[in-house]
């Protein structure tokens, strides 16, 4: 593209007093007028035909590959017109999970050098530089000459489990598997450790009563807790998903909660794998383990994308289920609204539970019970509660019939969901249930 600059402008203008003034006095010559016009088209086609530079064009994009949300980077960019010394101008086009800090674009140096432009990453997933708008001036200063060129540039942008990670770390130092897959834990696993007299609270299946009847007390059987279960995060990122609690995405709350789980299971010595779906599967890592590994399933993490589309279920979890060559620990992070819509996946969870252990991870909805139970002061306010408690009591309908299938039901607030999730994981691991 070529267009006129400020200066064609302004001596275009600056031509048109004279022009306008010969008109007035010469009547006879007005067409003298029209010399500088003539002239000034002239210089602008010269200077549009010695600026065009497009064959000996380059651009490059240089970006980290990834940030964590919050985090700022810098993108260089560098252009250049082969070997003749323009002074170029940039700016990049990039997509809403990118806030600039200080504008898209610049003046590059003219003898080489790049433009560094700030940007804070404000969103989880894959941030793309998909164009870069380039333009120089001819010789004259007269004509701009400008072009787009794609660019695909990418930077992930994780999820930030700075704090996360740091309550897994007390998590652990809690639980029994505080020192990873390296020690041998004591607990109702399934290879026999030790016998230790009985104290209250333990389960009465650990009496070893034969033992306990030959020397005239209780005694207790120790299993050393089994590792190396397979434990897949499957991750619904459809539409009610993508509805935002308390100013965040409910899909970003359940990564990050995910993450959390995934950080203290591969410090355990678990298996772990990522699964994420919504009217189709979408992202699906291997089975990793090992700590190093948390790297790599916060990477595919950044993977899962917002939808607009309606959750398919049956597809999903079908889908998923052909995977699986052992039994795992599938922990479903979801949302439904009432039980027609949530019949499909009712139907499909009955068939998973027949061989897997089967977790759902359900934030509780504020909203809604806010609404339930504030006083009414107008019908409306009366119709608004009778409306939300109706879709409570529906809710309690699935989760009813979930439990009934033989799936466990975690349904938390926002802010705990990580940290029951985790509980809830150290609580199965212990008591021998994966």
């Amino acid at each position: 593209m070529i267009y006129p600059s400020g200066r064609a402008v302004w001596a275009a203008a600056a031509g048109a007093i004279p022009a306008f003034l010969i008109a007035l006095v010469l009547p006879h010559v007005w067409y003298l007028g029209l010399l500088w016009i003539c002239t000034l088209l002239a210089f602008l086609a010269v200077d549009a035909a010695a600026g065009r530079g497009r064959a000996s064009l380059s651009a490059t994009l240089t970006a980290p590959p990834q940030v964590g949300v919050g985090g700022r980077f810098t993108l260089h960019i560098a252009a250049g017109l082969g070997t003749r010394p323009r002074r170029l101008q940039a700016r990049v086009g990039h997509d809403q999970r990118l806030a600039p800090v200080n504008g898209t674009g610049g003046a590059l140096p003219a003898h080489g050098g790049t433009l560094d432009l700030e940007f804070d990453a404000i969103r989880r997933g894959i941030a793309s530089f998909d164009r870069l708008w380039l333009r120089w001036q001819g010789p004259f200063g007269l004509t701009w000459n400008q072009v787009v060129l794609p660019m695909d540039r990418k930077v992930a942008v994780l999820p930030d489990v700075s704090s996360a990670r740091d309550e897994a770390i007390t998590l652990l130092q809690r639980s029994a598997l505080a020192d990873g897959h390296a020690q041998k834990r004591a607990g109702q696993g399934r290879e026999f450790e030790a016998l230790k007299d009985y104290q209250p609270g333990m389960g009465r299946r650990m009496i070893d009563w034969k033992r306990s009847a030959r020397h005239g007390k209780l005694l207790a059987r120790e299993f050393r807790i089994e590792e190396n279960n397979n434990i897949v995060l499957a991750i619904d990122s459809g539409r009610l998903m993508c509805e935002p609690v308390d100013g965040v995405p409910k899909v970003d709350r359940a990564v990050t909660a995910a993450l959390l789980s995934a950080f203290i299971a591969l410090k355990g010595g678990d298996l772990v794998s990522l699964f994420s779906f919504d009217a189709r599967p979408r992202v699906s890592s291997g089975a990793v383990r090992g700590s190093p590994s948390f790297a790599m399933i916060q990477k595919r993490a950044a993977d899962i994308d917002y939808s607009t589309e309606e959750t398919n279920f049956t597809l999903a979890l079908t889908t998923l289920a052909a995977r699986l060559d052992r039994r795992s620990l599938v922990i479903v992070f979801t949302d439904f609204v009432d039980p027609i819509s949530a019949e499909l996946m009712l139907r499909t969870v009955g068939r998973l539970t027949e061989r897997h252990l089967v977790l759902f991870m359900l934030m509780k909805d504020v909203e809604l019970e806010t609404l339930a139970d504030m006083a009414p002061a107008t019908p409306e306010d009366v119709a608004r509660a009778v409306t939300a408690g109706d879709l409570l009591k529906q809710r309690q309908v699935v989760i009813g019939r979930l439990r009934l299938l033989g799936a466990h039901v975690i349904e938390a607030d926002h802010q705990r969901l990580g940290p029951a999730l985790v509980e809830r994981y150290i609580q199965l691991k212990e008591e021998n249930l994966l």
